[in-house]
């Protein structure tokens, strides 16, 4: 008879482990299933307020949705962010899953993914903005020196909307925490060359324009008539 007990504790043992482990389970099993439902729906409020102030008209003019479908995804910005968000929801839920397993690796491993989230969406929503910015000034500039008579205009305003867009994509990237001196070292060389290339390029470019505003202004007559 105590031989059969002996052999007995394990298995008594490891049968309490399971009934205790199964209600961890099933509240495990339940927020997973709450968190799926609450992501759908958040994906969905986050699409639906973002398309109703009118923000994908902002990702299609600046860019972004253009560049999304050349690199093969059949989306738009406005729907990058509702995805953003549904993990951002299906991170919580395992997080809180986990923790309730005791599973406490696991979820400090998740807990730094969540952390870096709102990072992304900050970034995301940086590359929105800018790359629009970026397109308008490009446009602005190009108006400009189409009207004063410069002929390499289109050029120029390539040149200073990619400025805008690196400056952007340094400053998305910086939001990341990726790459940190580095990179923003590397920007401001980058950034230095592309300011004197335009520079350079807007000398050349306008020195008949300004020619033809100084004799406008100062006519050479005038100048020689001085004393």
């Amino acid at each position: 008879m105590e031989r059969v007990d002996v052999l007995m504790d394990p298995l008594r043992a490891f049968l309490h482990q399971i009934a205790e482990f199964l209600p961890r389970l099933g509240v495990a099993l339940l927020v997973l299933l709450a968190g799926f439902l609450l992501a759908k729906a958040a994906r969905f409020a986050i699409v639906k307020g973002l398309r109703a102030i009118n923000l994908h008209i902002v990702t299609q003019r600046s860019g972004v949705d253009g560049f999304l479908q050349r690199g093969g995804m059949r989306t738009d910005g406005v729907a990058v962010l509702g995805i953003v968000t549904y993990w951002a929801v299906i991170l919580a839920a395992l997080i809180i899953a986990f923790n309730s397993l005791g599973l406490t690796y696991v979820t400090e491993l998740l807990g730094r993914v969540m952390l870096f989230v709102p990072k992304l969406l900050v970034a995301l929503l940086v590359v929105i903005f800018g790359s629009y910015f970026a397109r308008f000034v490009g446009h602005a500039v190009t108006s400009y020196c189409v009207g004063v008579g410069i002929s390499d205009g289109k050029m120029l305003g390539r040149i200073a909307r990619y400025a805008i867009l690196t400056f952007v994509l340094i400053l998305a990237v910086d939001q990341l925490e990726i790459g940190g001196t580095l990179v923003r070292t590397t920007f401001l060389i980058l950034l230095a060359g592309v300011v004197f290339a335009l520079a350079l390029a807007f000398g050349l470019g306008g020195k008949d324009w300004a020619a033809a505003r100084l004799e406008e202004w100062w006519p050479s007559d005038s100048r020689r008539d001085k004393p």
